[in-house]
């Protein structure tokens, strides 16, 4: 009784088929509606564009292409960069100057050598080139005038070296030599000046690739992202044109062109439906309570209502502008509200907000999810007209303010923009109001599910069977409007349903209508007839019958399938007491001479909150009624033994029920009974006016 209802293995596995089937189906809707949308082509670079493509909304996103091609125009732009001037090589070349001007003096002063030895072993030196004027003016110089060249030559070499030579600036550098001699000197002396250092001016720095990448490297990071953006109705490729890179990114950031399958993006896709499905998992798993989790019409209707918006946001979100924000996506919550309750509501608008903007516009997801929860807050129990009205207008409200919190925010609308998406919001607010109130009304009546305006609607006084109660069986509807006071003030005071609870009481005897004399609330006061010369089997065969009339009647004036519940529950199993005893004693106390069957209700046991109240307002009213108690402690004494016997007799074992529920139960049975069954005064009888009476019997008739 304290735990959840004994559902069948078949449930429970159902309910694990349809969550996978559910997920299945959902995965179905993130990725089909973008991979079948005729807009988006595959087209790949180098292709021929068959149709011009406009942007169907205002983008302004990162270029990797444009910032690539930046970066690369960048890299290039760098010149090849070399090292810095090697002092080395400068000491090694004037070295090895010093060394062969060294060898030229040997020679020049060298006495055993004929002048023409000399020559030739001056025009033997590898290392120099020298002109047919140099040998003889080195020879002819002094000793003096050779230092002089000779310092000049070194320092002409220094002077040169000192300066950056790279490998394609030598000549340049030989050919400078001249232009670094002193002006002192002769044209023929700057000639052998410049013969004797023009073989000694060398490349003294060379190009070097790392200093050469790490400049390019460093001119690509100084390259700032590119960001393009398009305006709406901006023509993006025109048909005829070649397609580029760059038409494909714009194109695939708009949802225009597809790229292929990304594992990535499908991986994406399945963790976050991985991640609803547990999560409703778990979030129905610890709210056991909720009634649709045991009727598996009701969970396929759930997941039909909520596959069916999704789906249908999936295809109407991509490449349009106005239609997402029109889109009546909070008719969800607000049509399961109204069906199955808010939670309901609140849980499936939750889930279907973040489906539904998954991998779209950043603002539409506090978009969906503000206007659901505010749609299904506002609607509530959903009891009149006006409520979904207001439940619309707060639809309108909240996508508003989304819209100036997220989407105004952004930028780049003009007025016309601005004006456009709020009367979108409105749109949303009103269709949503109008999918939720038809909805409803349709789905109620075609799967025999209730609403409360139905409730209300079949519970007028006016409303046609209840008419044939009251003019059939009076008795039995007075019995019936005390059953509904007390189950509704006990329902609403455990939390179950007080407006189902109210409007199954009041049909639950309606059977009695076809055979109301039978009943002996229906019979004159003082002609209360038992039905003891009947056969006690008969008897209880036409008192259960009322039930099954009950049905029949329910379907005749096609009440929800709901209400039926309570027809055949608010019995259960248990035995017609009164009639099995009489069998019994006229057996002379042998059960087994008695078909106990013969004298059970056809049931079933109740199977919710609602149905088990009626079953002990049912049996309070009645005992009360028969026994009248006094006091309040008789009143509740009463009705423990009516919870203690139906408990013993196992009616409250597929139920939700828990004992505090029990105990409030009895309590608010109490408080309710109390008022009905003070004590009053016994008011004096009324005595006629005596000169009246006289009067008006002595008045002469004219």
């Amino acid at each position: 009784m304290t735990g959840e209802p004994s559902s069948s293995k078949r449930l429970s596995a159902f309910r694990i088929v349809l969550l996978i089937a559910v997920g299945i189906a959902t995965f179905g809707a993130l990725t089909l509606p973008e991979a079948l949308r005729p807009s988006a082509l595959a087209l790949q670079a180098g292709d021929v564009a068959p149709r011009d493509f406009t942007a169907p909304r205002d983008i302004t996103f990162e270029s990797a292409v444009f910032t690539a091609q930046r970066k690369q125009a960048a890299a290039d732009a760098v010149l090849p960069v070399y090292t810095p001037p090697d002092p080395a090589i400068s000491r090694q070349q004037i070295t090895r100057l010093r060394a062969t001007l060294d060898s030229i003096l040997i020679i020049r002063v060298d006495a055993a050598l004929t002048a023409e030895q000399k020559r030739a072993k001056l025009a033997s030196i590898s290392e120099l080139q020298l002109s047919p004027e140099d040998i003889p003016t080195i020879l002819s110089l002094s000793g003096d005038r050779w230092e002089t060249l000779r310092a000049e030559a070194l320092s002409v070499l220094e002077r040169t070296m000192r300066g950056v030579i790279r490998e394609s600036d030598v000549d340049t550098a030989r050919r400078a030599v001249p232009s670094l001699v002193s002006f002192s000197f002769s044209e023929s002396e700057v000639g052998l000046i410049s013969d004797l250092v023009r073989p000694f001016a060398a490349a003294n720095s060379y190009y070097s690739p790392e200093l050469t990448e790490a400049a390019r490297q460093a001119a690509r990071d100084a390259v700032q992202p590119v960001q393009r953006a398009f305006k709406t109705g901006q023509v993006i490729l025109r048909a005829g044109e070649v397609v580029t890179d760059a038409h494909l990114e714009a194109l695939a950031s708009l949802g225009l062109v597809r790229m292929g399958v990304q594992p990535l993006q499908l991986l994406g896709k399945g963790a976050l439906i991985v991640m609803t499905a547990i999560f409703t998992g778990l979030y129905f798993y610890r709210r056991k309570r909720l009634g649709l989790l045991y009727n598996a019409r009701s969970l396929l209707m759930v997941a039909a209502v909520y596959l069916v918006f999704l789906i249908g946001a999936r295809f109407a979100i991509p490449n349009n502008v106005l239609l997402p924000y029109l889109y009546p996506l909070p008719a969800v919550g607000m049509l399961l509200a109204t069906l199955f309750g808010i939670e309901a509501g609140i849980v499936i608008s939750i889930i279907t907000g973040i489906l539904a903007a998954y991998g779209f516009n950043s603002d539409l997801l506090p978009y969906y999810l503000f206007t659901s929860l505010c749609g299904v807050l506002v609607l509530g129990p959903a009891r009149r007209f006006w409520d979904y009205l207001w439940a619309g207008v707060a639809v309108t409200g909240a996508g508003a303010a989304m819209l100036v919190a997220f989407r105004f925010n952004a930028g780049g609308l003009d007025w016309l923009g601005v004006a456009q998406l709020l009367l979108a919001a409105a749109g949303c607010g009103f269709l949503s109001a109008a999918f939720a109130l038809l909805g409803q009304y349709f789905l109620a009546q075609t799967l025999g599910l209730v609403t409360p305006l139905h409730l209300l609607e079949i519970s007028r006084p006016d409303f046609p069977l209840l008419q044939l109660l009251l003019r059939n069986a009076p008795g039995t509807y007075q019995h019936s409007l005390q059953v509904a006071n007390l189950a509704e003030q006990a329902a609403e005071a455990i939390g179950a349903d007080p407006l189902l609870t109210r409007v199954g009481a009041i049909f639950h005897d309606m059977g009695k209508a076809k055979n109301a004399a039978f009943f002996i609330e229906n019979q004159a006061p003082g002609q209360e007839n038992t039905h003891q010369d009947m056969d006690p089997a008969e008897a209880a065969a036409t008192i259960i019958r009322h039930v099954t009339d009950g049905v029949a009647l329910a379907r005749k004036y096609r009440l929800p399938r709901r209400l039926e519940d309570f027809v055949l529950e608010h019995h259960g199993s248990m035995l017609t007491r009164y009639q099995y005893n009489q069998a019994l004693e006229r057996a002379g106390g042998d059960a087994s001479a008695v078909d106990a069957e013969q004298f059970r209700y056809p049931g079933p046991s109740p199977r919710s909150r609602e149905t088990a109240i009626l079953m002990l307002a049912d049996g309070a009213e009645a005992r009360t009624r028969a026994q009248s108690p006094r006091t309040e402690e008789e009143i509740r004494a009463l009705i423990r033994g009516v919870v203690d016997y139906v408990q013993k007799e196992g009616q409250l074992d597929n139920t939700t029920l828990t004992l505090r529920d029990i105990n409030l139960i009895i309590e608010s049975f109490v408080a309710t009974l109390r008022g009905a069954y003070h004590p009053r005064i016994q008011y004096p009888a009324a005595e006629p006016a005596p000169a009246a009476s006289e009067s008006l019997a002595t008045t002469p008739r004219k």
